[in-house]
């Protein structure tokens, strides 16, 4: 069962829906900013309700599987990890983008969302909407840069996890938190090191 619900939930993380909404507005989002498929380039080259949208249809397919899942009490404790992370492993390595898939924000919170009852999906939005206020505030309202926006993502769920530990949350929650973790950070891998070569010239 835990196998099957694992591949049903990777195949709704893997449709990549801000992409395809990209294709019908006529824009390719490889082509846009990072080349990221996510829904913040959709809003960047087709606009903010085309953006709004793409990031609906992303967290929902983290969302509204898991849910059903919970309510009809197929997965419980440890099984949970293994079917939670797997529609974010499809958004980030989706098969319909020959395993080059998007950085799996929108995804990871519907899944928290899903797992929390939004409560640590709220968290992690207080936690970048101050980070990323900061960043704004530092750089005095300049264009965002998306390898910076990456990195506070990253930065962000960091926090987010150190807050779970100190809550005492189940030991399987933390074991989902890295491996979330992980793959946001493989996703951002190219962004970090532009980061690091900017500090590097400097």
């Amino acid at each position: 069962m835990i196998i099957l619900l694992s591949i049903i939930e990777f195949g709704c993380g893997s449709l990549m829906f801000s992409y395809w909404i990209g294709l019908m507005v006529g824009k390719r989002l490889e082509e846009v900013r990072d080349g990221n498929p996510g829904a913040f380039n959709l809003g960047h080259a087709a606009g903010f309700k085309m953006g709004v949208i793409g990031a609906t249809f992303d967290f929902m397919k983290g969302y509204f599987p898991l849910v059903y899942f919970f309510e009809k009490e197929y997965i419980a404790g440890n099984a949970i990890v293994i079917v939670a992370i797997a529609p974010i492993l499809g958004h980030a390595f989706s098969p319909f983008l020959k395993f080059r898939g998007g950085k799996a924000l929108a995804t990871t919170f519907g899944v928290w969302s899903a797992i929390t009852r939004f409560k640590a999906s709220f968290m992690y939005a207080v936690i970048l909407g101050i980070l990323k206020l900061g960043e704004r505030v530092y750089n005095k309202g300049k264009p965002s840069i998306p390898e910076i926006d990456a990195v506070l993502d990253l930065v962000g769920f960091g926090m987010l996890g150190g807050l779970l530990f100190l809550s005492s949350i189940e030991s399987y929650l933390l074991l989902l938190w890295m491996l979330n973790f992980a793959v946001l950070l493989y996703k951002r891998k190219k962004d970090m090191n532009v980061i690091l070569k900017a500090k590097m010239v400097k």
